[in-house]
Parts: C-alpha cells; structure tokens; sequence
C-alpha cells in the first residue's frame, strides 16, 4: 500500500477549532485510558456491570492486583488457583461459572484489543451446569390467576401493579425489561396486530403481541394516571412522592421485586420476579408451544436455556408406567 496515503494532506481538516469541546490534555488522557478500564466503561448494561465488578474485585484482591495493566501477566495458572480458591469457600457452582465468565469477558477483549495474546480461562475446566430446575418455582394456573387479581383495581397504585403483575406473567419479561419500557412500546402496531417492543440482553429487541388481558389493564392503567400522552416516556412510574404522575421517573427494579413479593406473601407464599417468568414459559410450553418460538419469545440465546422450563418429558401421566395394560 502506498505510505503516501496515510500522510497528513489525507486527514480531514477542522476548519473551526473554536468547536472543539475536549483540550489537548483531557485528549490526551482519554487516548492513555487503559483497554482494560474501556472495557468496563462499554458495559451497558447496569446488572452486568455490577456483576462484572464484583468479580473482578474478588480476583484482584485474590491476585493481589492494583492497577488495570497488570490483567496483563495473568495466566492460567491464575484462574485455576481463583477458582479453587471459590471451592475452598463453598459458592455454588454457578457462582463460581459466573465470576469466571466475568474474568473471561475482560480478556476477550483484550484479546480484540491486542493487548494479550490469549484468554487464560479458556481451557480451564469450570464446574458443570447444574439443573435450575425448581430454583424459580412456577406457579400453578390457579395460584397465577389469583396473584393477578391481588392488587385491588380501584387505585392508582392497584392498577400499576396489576398491570405489572399482568406483563409478567402473560409476556414472560425479565424485570429489567420491564423498566425500560416506555409509553410507545406497547403501542407498536405490526401486520395489524398490536405489539409489545421489549429492549432484552444484549440491546437486543424484540417484539412481543400483546395480549388482550395485559392490552386491557395498561389502558386502564394509563387512564388512571394521565400520562399515556407522554410517548417517549416510561410506562411505569415510581408512585413515591408523585401521586399526580408529574415526574417522569421509571420504575426501578428494586420496585418490582418488592411488588410481586408483596402479593405473593400476602397469599402465604414467597416468590422473586424470575419466578413469574418461569410460569410463563411453563404455561406456554405445557400448552403445546413450540419451543424454539418460545426461545426467541422470552430472548434466549441458547435453546438450551429454554429447555429448563420444559417439564413435559418429566410429567407423570406421561410415563410409560401408564402406558402399560395387560
């Protein structure tokens, strides 16, 4: 390639350097930030970045680490005594596959990066997946219906969380997912259908019909509380401190937790947020759905993740115990 194409006559020119909004030294600090502390400013998603963080505080204080650079002299070595490390103290597996995935993540891109020549927990053996079968309990059909009818429809607060409840259990959301919607996203209209945009893992977006039951408790919902004008912003507000919906602040996912297991409790049980999605896409799939529409239903990467909620091979009646006659 011809040198002469990277000389300066080829850069493009400011002809107004008043425009300029960084200095010469805020440039020229942000072109020294290490990849490792840009990989963890390109995270996204808040959860993530939680998670992130408390891993790899975890492996720095078990490495000893202090600066960012240093993730550069790790070897497997390394993440093997880590992970022998997380057994020593008793986490679960689980755990354990989740801090070393975090740790993974950073030299992934690291690697892009150039920065390091290999992952170092590639290859390092990881304790097995275990069944997540009964860790979300789903709830039976007349244990949802009653949960749904919890929340007393005759206040504001009675029909937003009705409405939640309703989203939960008919569209199978993750609580996050459910934050980030907005006033617009429940009415995308698609082939004549309504729609539901829901913004998953990942900043991956997908379409959900709406069901007529949830259809029916958002207006109701929206109605009581006025802002259903308010387009770009989020459908469910926090009640504290604006009962009259002057405040456009979303709901957190704290919030949600505590919602569901308010009702929850009050009906002598308790159960999280995942537990409703775990009815959902048990309900679905027991009522014959088919399963890889199911997976992109509920955003799921892997089929894999999906089969945890399939119980149909494990039903009863469906042995051959009982297909037996003599």
């Amino acid at each position: 390639m011809d040198k002469s194409n990277f000389s300066n006559k080829n850069l493009p020119t400011n002809s107004d350097s008043s425009t300029r909004i960084l200095d010469l030294t805020e440039f020229q600090q942000l072109s020294e930030i290490p990849v490792e502390l840009e990989w963890y400013a390109n995270l996204d998603n808040e959860n993530t970045r939680r998670t992130y963080k408390i891993a790899l505080r975890d492996f720095m204080q078990f490495t000893g680490i202090r600066k960012p650079e240093e993730f550069r002299q790790v070897t497997r070595a390394h993440i093997i005594a880590f992970r022998d490390e997380l057994k020593r103290r008793d986490l679960s597996g689980s755990s354990i596959r989740n801090k070393l995935a975090s740790i993974s993540s950073l030299f992934e891109y690291l690697c892009d990066k150039n920065a390091v020549t290999h992952n170092p927990v590639k290859g390092t053996k990881r304790p097995p997946v275990e069944s997540y079968e009964g860790k979300s309990p789903a709830l039976g059909d007349h244990q949802a219906r009653a949960l749904l009818e919890s929340p007393k429809d005759t206040t504001l607060k009675g029909k937003r969380d009705r409405a939640i409840i309703a989203v939960l259990l008919y569209h199978a959301l993750r609580r996050g997912e459910v934050c980030k919607l907005k006033v617009k996203d429940v009415r995308q209209e698609r082939r004549g259908v309504l729609h539901m945009k829901v913004s998953g893992k990942g900043g991956k977006t997908r379409y959900l019909p709406i069901h007529p039951v949830v259809s029916g408790l958002i207006h109701d919902y929206l109605e009581e509380s006025g802002h259903g004008h308010d387009e770009s912003g989020p459908l469910f507000r926090s009640l504290s401190n604006n009962r009259t919906m002057s405040k456009t602040v979303g709901i957190t996912t704290d919030a949600i937790y505590k919602i569901v297991q308010f009702y929850s409790e009050n009906m002598g049980f308790r159960i999280g947020v995942h537990s409703l999605r775990a009815t959902a896409a048990t309900n679905a799939l027991e009522n014959n759905a088919d399963i890889a529409k199911v997976q992109e239903w509920l955003g799921h990467a892997n089929i894999s993740t999906t089969r945890i909620y399939d119980h149909r091979k494990t039903r009863p009646e469906d042995s051959p115990t009982f297909k037996v006659s003599y």
